[in-house]
């Protein structure tokens, strides 16, 4: 039921949201444990910049992974030259993880 009704919301919020290769879409996916998150180029469908929580080995809190992921993520932003992106939520509410993230980001020179 949850699910349904956040896909429902991540295709409205899809049909508005469209990532161009001067502002790119920056895509957030969570679990209960991990946190996804791409930059995607829209007009050509390519994946430019990819980071998740997957990777890191040591024990830490979700709020800590979402930071960890923001610092990573703006880093590899900087380097390929995208400092405007378009937020995408994917139908999660803004709050908790996704806020955190999103304020990092900010915090870290990414505009959106």
């Amino acid at each position: 039921m949850n699910k349904e009704k956040r896909l429902k919301r991540k295709k409205r919020i899809r049909a508005k949201i469209f990532g161009t290769k001067e502002r790119p879409r920056l895509s957030v996916f969570r679990t209960n444990q991990h946190f996804y998150t791409q930059i995607i180029d829209d007009e050509e469908g390519k994946t430019l910049v990819g980071v998740n929580s997957l990777q890191f080995k040591e024990k830490l809190t979700n709020k800590e992974k979402v930071i960890k992921v923001a610092e990573i993520l703006a880093e590899k932003a900087k380097e390929k030259g995208i400092k405007k992106i378009v937020f995408d939520r994917d139908g999660f509410s803004y709050k908790g993880r996704i806020k955190i993230f999103a304020e990092k980001l900010r915090e870290l020179g990414l505009e959106f």
